[in-house]
């Protein structure tokens, strides 16, 4: 007995699906859906793509499915290594098709800093979601901590580093 056609059919037009995706992925980034979950981080400014107006929302996930990535590093805010897991910022702000020089990160609690997007350019900056396999909460420095890998660069045990890796991540301006 041979393989059904129906079944054969079935694959040929899944593989004809995953090609496309694959070899023309600027078609799939021209346009952002709009989050179904509760919004978990605004992107703003001089991007491309958006879904709200002029704005990027993302759900947790939309942003998973920008490809979920493992960081182990310290922080400078906490004792010991963790295990951190979330998007590269450098994935997010190609997704959105961001066009600046300087982001400026914004806290749930009005903390503001500016981070160069050569940064995430340079070194892997993580927008952590999951810390030692947990998943992150406005109580535990969530639902997003940008996370530089500071165990893997030394250049990036520095204050000025510190300072930017912002918890309770909400809201990025590109500039």
């Amino acid at each position: 007995m041979g393989i059904p056609i129906k079944r054969i059919a079935r694959l040929i037009a899944a593989a004809a699906v995953f090609i496309i995706l694959q070899v023309i992925p600027g078609s799939a980034s021209e346009t952002l859906e709009a989050p179904t979950g509760p919004v978990i981080l605004t992107v703003e400014g001089n991007i491309k793509i958006t879904n709200t107006g002029k704005e990027a929302r993302f759900d947790r996930n939309m942003l998973k499915a920008l490809g979920m990535h493992t960081l182990k590093t310290s922080n400078p805010f906490d004792t010991g290594t963790h295990i951190y897991e979330g998007i590269l910022l450098s994935d997010l702000l190609k997704r959105v098709q961001a066009d600046g020089k300087m982001l400026v990160a914004y806290a749930l609690d009005g903390y503001a800093v500016e981070i160069p997007v050569a940064d995430p350019m340079k070194y892997p900056v993580m927008l952590a979601m999951l810390w030692n396999d947990k998943e992150m909460t406005v109580r535990n420095k969530g639902p997003i901590w940008l996370i530089y890998p500071i165990d893997n660069y030394s250049e990036l045990k520095d204050e000025k580093y510190s300072s930017r890796s912002v918890w309770q991540l909400e809201r990025l301006i590109v500039e």
